[in-house]
């Protein structure tokens, strides 16, 4: 059973991150979207709206499942055996610091593999930060 992982804050999970989740998940027989949790950093949503926003609007994907998880990327990996990282990229910088991080996880895990998927071009202005500050624009 192909295996891949989705892994981010999803802080909030955006058109973007959807986006990305749609066109992977035929892929694999199973896509494990994790929203990655880190007690250093501030969240504008809980751990449980992100979880429960994700599940929505991924629904209609039986093959997609949606967890939380926290520590390294790659030992969740292990625990789900899965062979494939997902990561979306928008822009020159995130393919920059993607390559990075696909590296040090390589080095790690040579059978763990990175797929880096495109941003379609309706989304590539998306952002979780810019997102977030839309959010918190319009609440007030």
């Amino acid at each position: 059973m192909a295996t891949a992982l989705f892994p981010g804050s999803f802080d909030p999970f955006t058109a973007g991150h959807e986006a990305i989740a749609r066109r992977v998940a035929p892929l694999f027989d199973r896509l494990v979207v994790a929203v990655g949790v880190n007690s250093e950093k501030h969240y504008m949503f809980s751990i449980e709206e992100r979880l429960e926003r994700i599940r929505k609007a991924l629904a209609d994907l039986p093959q997609v499942e949606v967890t939380s998880y926290s520590g390294m990327t790659i030992d969740l990996c292990h625990r789900l055996g899965a062979q494939c990282i997902v990561r979306g990229i928008r822009t020159a910088d995130d393919f920059e610091y993607e390559q990075l991080v696909a590296s040090v996880n390589r080095a790690q895990d040579p059978s763990i593999e990175t797929l880096l998927v495109m941003a379609d071009a309706d989304h590539r202005h998306i952002s979780s930060t810019l997102e977030r500050e839309r959010l918190s624009h319009s609440a007030t």
